[in-house]
């Protein structure tokens, strides 16, 4: 008889996100376009949230400048599988740069979910790899007990980090962002 092993059971992207909110206050996050940005509204709304509502792709860049202006501040991105691979680019300016308090989320179900489903390519290439290639610190996640520990580990290492966290798609998400693209950019800087 074969030993039977416990099931992974993946987070969707909304569990996700409610969990890394909780475990992160009030640090400025810098939130990708599109579903990512529409449930990190409807969970945890506050002016240290930058959400990204165009500009597909470019969460990495921003939260790299934000990061690198703001040295003492932990500075999270929230990315999607598909906008990180429209810039990877970015993860070689990162890893050249090293800024050591930049915490990079990439939430992968292998879709372009918020423009309909697409497939990415992240089944058969690895963001991770990718990653650990540009010499930034990489996790990942399958299901919300490694995701805790992995937040409690990385309150002791510097940047930069990069955690993937493996999601299965979902129907369930928040609702448009409600707040003006000017009153964005002006709760955020006003924050940091």
């Amino acid at each position: 008889m074969l030993p039977s092993y416990p099931e992974i059971v993946l987070m969707n992207r909304k569990e996700a996100i409610e969990l890394i909110t909780r475990k992160i206050g009030n640090e400025p996050i810098i939130s990708s376009n599109g579903y990512i940005s529409r449930d990190l509204f409807y969970v945890n709304d506050k002016t240290t949230n930058f959400y990204m509502v165009g500009s597909m792709g470019l969460a990495s860049s921003i939260g790299l400048g934000i990061a690198i202006k703001n040295p003492k501040k932990r500075i999270f991105v929230f990315d999607g599988d598909g906008n990180i691979l429209m810039n990877l680019g970015s993860l070689t300016t990162i890893g050249t740069i090293k800024p050591k308090n930049l915490i990079h989320l990439v939430f992968d179900n292998g879709s372009h979910e918020s423009t309909g489903g697409q497939p990415t390519c992240t089944n058969s290439i690895s963001i991770a790899k990718i990653a650990k290639a540009a010499n930034i610190k990489v996790f990942q996640v399958e299901n919300e007990s490694q995701f805790e520990k992995i937040l409690v580990k990385i309150k002791k290492l510097l940047g930069p980090i990069m955690i993937v966290v493996k999601i299965k798609n979902s129907k369930e998400t928040g609702g448009r962002v409600q707040t003006s693209p000017i009153k964005i950019k002006e709760y955020f800087m006003q924050s940091i």
